[in-house]
């Protein structure tokens, strides 16, 4: 039996609002099981269910097929609403989500995503915007060094097997195994380079061509697979290049990582700093070193970047952030000092659930144009996301690669390279037109040789840049249009934040618009949207994070129907802009679209406005699947402004004039430029986070829990709390300052203990870092556990015994009503003697709503896979479930039927009675 209830919980917040929302929960096997059709009793989709046993409701989702295990978060969504985070099954295709509060009335419009894609629906036909279709870009002009040539070094590979460790919340022990390639002879400490994998399934069965598990460890008769060995490559070229690589295998985290609310990002740090620690051993001496560390030079621990892949590069980042601000103890899985400094990472189709960058410590994101698993995109953040948190010194490049998928960077991910079974993650459905972008073949699609080669270059570009400062390599990562000829024939195309950039103008941070419409990257009213959320494809620059909507997060949205209106974007104080070269903007154009054009101006304070030049842009090859609202970095000197005399100490305005017929832009932000980078030092700031109490509700009186929230660290910062209603699930938010130490996150939730059976519920917050702060872990909240018992439902006859033509009726009853939507399954069973009625002997409709069956062909009812969830609602004693019978012109004997209880998995309750209908011919 499941249930539903309002539990009496209250919450007294400074945010007035309080919320519930479930994280990440065991995986089980799950047996078949019937699908329900939308009826008045029913209004699930079909494929739909609400299951659970022992108290415990779920919402259940079974897949046509199974659902790849990748990194993007599956996620159940009702409407624009997150409903939470389901449990996958061993099967790959059920998938379960405790619902807490959450009514049936609003459990319309459900929806199954992953990083913004359907899973549950038919991808939408491929669509083109702009009357040409996709077109690869130009290829830019070749930059001065080329940081994919191999280097002079020859390497030397081994690998090295450690003892498991144990990562807090996970109960299986985590391996500690890598691969290292090295350069043979080189002399001196030698920078070293990181390498992490992202979730993919764990093991698989040898001679198969698709039985792979999410096991760990594998079972007898399986293998496992070994995605940190996929990187060899890209280990291969740096090696050769003087650089010390190591790629750390992680399957033991991606076997668990169900269990954690943060989907395993920080036990993904934990890891890589263990390793780094042994690193940091291994150096001060070597002779505890395994043979092919020994036989490397010494790595040197002062020079350290970190490159993830997908779940990799969130966890990666939450490394480099642990270093440089400690975790809370208890959640953290290495506890030792930092001897070692990040001095950069590498991010490629990241995930980023947290929102949560690193601001102080260089990036470089990989965003792959026909990403089918993280497919919205989302590792943008890791640039945007870094605007106004810490120094602003440290360079932060997204790398747009056009035509490259998610898997193929990793070449154990990759059909015909890989040991174990692999897919293009970039899915065709061969019912549906070819992906004009994406699909393998397309002018714009890269081959897996193509693809690993240009990844390979630009991991050795951002090494090239933040481990040796070779500034030569910067053009081709930050805006400046250069391309490396080793990445041929990829189209890459940059744009940055950070290094010297000064200034700023930003849509946040009360800038006024004029001219055009300031917009919201998140907001399900599409008169607010930067996006509307109609759109064929999306933007990297709106992935959505927790809620439905943000505060915070503004684009400029300029959309003209006759050239010369000018577009103003005023800061609420000026900038200044002094120093710089040249004014770089950060602009994107509707996908396929050429020859957007504008005039750019700035105003001083006293007044005097100056036309810098005209820039063009045009869009990225799009269509309905991919992120391709991207922007592009446009760059006019500053010249002109310097020859009129124009105060660039004090610029207050910036003015985009459209130059082409008709058109639409958005304007993410604009900066001062100028070559070279700046010394990066990491600011003191706060740290927050969130984490989670589990309390009974008890039977009576009232308890106050707060929610529990860590602040630790240095200075002060402000980050944006978001507090989730548990029934609408809509967030009220407010801007705090925090420092270390203080209370500023209190968030009561009163507790009334009853004796009245319920639902447990989640009163959830999420934090986002806004100015000088970091947040580790983004979400957590307070679980009040039901603690009362089930009340017992009986199945009994009401007519049980009808002419052709009645209803057979049986009742679900309750000793006394109670304050919940319970709910519970009947099966209809196979007759043990005489004649069964059959699928044409009830009424056609009924038989579709509640089975999805058709009579025919004619079949035992039994047969029909009439499993079916009965809602007896609150404040009810019981309801009815009636079959419909027809009558017929048939001489026929007495048929019957037969009806139990059940548990989920369709199976009768033991002990529990089968009840028999019977139908009459005449009464």
């Amino acid at each position: 039996m499941i249930r539903a209830r309002r539990i009496g919980v209250t919450a007294v917040v400074v945010l007035a609002a309080l919320a519930g929302s479930p994280g990440l929960a065991q995986a089980e096997q799950t047996k078949e099981s019937g699908l329900l059709s939308a009826t008045d009793d029913n209004p699930l989709p079909p494929g739909w269910r609400i299951g659970g046993e022992g108290g415990a409701r779920e919402l259940v989702w079974r897949a046509p097929k199974a659902v790849p295990m990748g990194d993007a978060r599956v996620e159940f969504r009702t409407g624009d609403r997150l409903l939470g985070v389901p449990k996958p099954a061993k099967d790959g295709r059920t998938f379960r989500l405790a619902l807490d509060e959450t009514g049936p009335e609003q459990l319309r419009d459900l929806q199954v995503t992953a990083a913004g894609r359907r899973l549950d629906a038919a991808a939408d036909p491929p669509h083109e915007s702009g009357s040409r279709g996709a077109r690869m870009p130009a290829q830019a002009p070749a930059n001065g060094v080329d940081p994919g040539k191999p280097g002079s070094y020859r390497t030397i590979t081994g690998k090295y097997d450690l003892d498991p460790v144990r990562l807090p919340g996970f109960d299986t022990p985590v391996e500690m195994t890598a691969e290292v390639v090295a350069p043979k002879g080189a002399a001196g400490k030698r920078p070293l380079a990181l390498f992490l994998h992202g979730r993919h399934s764990t093991c698989y069965k040898p001679g198969t061509e698709d039985d792979v598990t999410g096991d760990w460890p594998c079972a007898d008769g399986y293998k496992p697979i070994p995605s940190h060995l996929g990187y060899l490559r890209d280990q291969r070229l740096l090696a050769s290049q003087g650089y010390v690589t190591v790629s750390i295998s992680a399957n033991g985290i991606n076997a668990q990582d169900w269990e954690a609310e943060d989907a395993g990002a920080q036990a993904r740090s934990s890891l890589v700093r263990r390793h780094l620690a042994r690193w940091a051993d291994w150096t001060a001496h070597r002779s505890s070193a395994p043979a092919v560390v020994r036989q490397a030079p010494k790595a040197d621990l002062s020079r350290v970047l970190l490159v993830g892949h997908s779940r990799g590069g969130e966890g990666v980042n939450r490394a480099a952030m642990d270093s440089l601000y400690p975790p809370p103890t208890a959640e953290d899985g290495y506890r030792g000092p930092v001897r070692w400094k990040v001095r950069g990472t590498v991010l490629i189709g990241p995930t980023i659930f947290g929102q949560n960058p690193v601001a102080d410590v260089p990036s470089v994101t990989l965003l792959p144009g026909c990403d089918g698993d993280v497919s919205d995109l989302q590792g943008e953040n890791f640039v945007d996301g870094t605007r106004g948190i810490g120094r602003g010194t440290a360079l932060h490049s997204a790398v747009y690669m056009v035509g490259a998928n998610h898997n193929y960077f990793n070449s154990e991910w990759t059909p015909g390279e890989a040991v174990a079974p692999a897919q293009d993650d970039f899915m065709t459905d061969p019912e549906q037109p070819a992906d004009p972008v994406c699909a393998p073949g397309a002018a714009t699609r890269l081959t897996a040789a193509q693809q690993h080669k240009a990844g390979a270059t630009y991991i050795a570009a951002a090494a090239r840049l933040f481990l040796a400062g070779d500034d030569r390599v910067r053009p081709l990562l930050d805006g400046s249009g250069k391309r490396a000829p080793s990445a041929d024939p990829a189209r890459v195309l940059t744009h940055a934040v950070g290094g010297r950039r000064t200034g700023g103008f930003l849509p946040d941070g009360g800038a006024k618009v004029n001219g055009a419409r300031l917009c919201s990257a998140i907001d399900p009213d599409p008169a607010v949207a930067c996006l509307d959320p109609e759109t064929p494809g999306s933007s990297p620059h709106f992935a959505s994070w927790e809620t439905a909507r943000e505060t915070g997060r503004s684009a400029v949205d300029l959309k003209w129907s006759a050239p010369g209106r000018a577009a103003r974007v005023t800061p609420a104080e000026p900038l200044s802009l002094r120093g710089s070269q040249k004014l770089a903007l950060r602009v994107f154009v509707p996908p396929n679209t050429t020859g957007t054009k504008f005039d750019v101006s700035v105003t001083d304070s006293a007044n005097r406005r100056v036309k810098l030049g005209s820039v063009r842009v045009d869009g990225l090859p799009g269509s309905a699947s991919t992120a391709s609202y991207w922007a592009r970095e446009l760059r006019v000197p500053l010249s002109a402004a310097t020859r009129a005399g124009l105060d660039l100490r004090h610029v207050k305005s910036l003015e985009l004039t459209p130059r082409s017929r008709t058109g639409r832009a958005w304007l993410m932000d604009a900066w001062g430029w100028a070559p070279g980078l700046s010394a990066v030092k990491a600011a003191t700031l706060p740290r927050v986070d969130v984490g989670r109490t589990v309390v009974k509700e008890g039977d009576s009186g009232t308890r106050t829990y707060r929610i529990p929230v860590e602040i630790s660290g240095r200075g002060s910062g402000q980050v944006r709390v978001y507090v989730l209603d548990p029934d609408s699930g809509r967030a009220g938010n407010r801007l705090v300052t925090v420092r270390p130490g203080s209370h500023a996150i209190d968030v009561p939730v009163e507790v009334k203990g009853d004796t009245a059976y319920g639902e447990d519920v989640e009163h959830d917050i999420a934090v986002k870092a806004v100015h000088n702060a970091v947040v580790g872990k983004h979400r957590g909240g307070v679980t009040v556990e039901n603690d009362d018992p089930e009340p017992v439902i009986t199945l009994s006859p009401v007519a049980d015994r009808v002419t052709e033509g009645e209803s057979l009726t049986w009742r679900l009853s309750l000793e006394s009503p109670v304050a919940v939507d319970l709910y519970e399954p009947v099966r209809v069973l196979p007759v043990t003697e005489g004649a069964e009625l059959s699928t044409k002997d009830v009424d056609p409709q009924w038989l579709k709503e509640w089975s999805g069956d058709a009579p025919d062909p004619e079949r035992p009812l039994s047969e029909a896979n009439l499993w079916v969830w009965l809602n007896i609602p609150a404040g009810s004693t019981g309801v009815d479930f009636a079959v419909p019978t027809v009558r017929d012109q048939v001489a026929e004997p007495a048929e019957s039927m037969r009806l139990a209880l059940t548990d989920r998995n369709a199976e009768p309750l033991p002990g529990r009675p089968v009840l028999t209908g019977t139908v009459l011919d005449k009464p």
